[in-house]
């Protein structure tokens, strides 16, 4: 999977993305921001995932770690509605 990552760099950029851009809306974004400072953050957000591009080329497995990232935030979300569904049985 790394040689193909590696052999499609702008398919691992918008996956790198698209990644962080969950973990930032899920984790950091307390508030609706206005639409200028929105912007300026998913520009360095994309600028960012251009570093990350830099070192998932250079060996490192940085959209493996994202997707181990989101997917343990996808489990806690899914535990907290079970929690919040048991407590409204009862």
């Amino acid at each position: 999977m790394l040689e193909w990552l590696r052999a499609h760099p702008f398919v691992t950029w918008i996956i790198i993305f698209v990644l962080i851009t969950y973990v930032y809306n899920k984790v950091f974004k307390t508030r609706k921001l206005p639409i200028l400072k929105d912007a300026i953050i998913y520009l360095m957000l994309a600028l960012g995932s251009g570093m990350l591009l830099f070192f998932q080329l250079a060996g490192l497995p940085i959209v493996l770690s994202l997707t181990v990232a989101v997917v343990l935030m996808l489990m806690v979300r899914i535990r907290y509605y079970v929690q919040d569904r048991e407590n409204r049985k009862s």
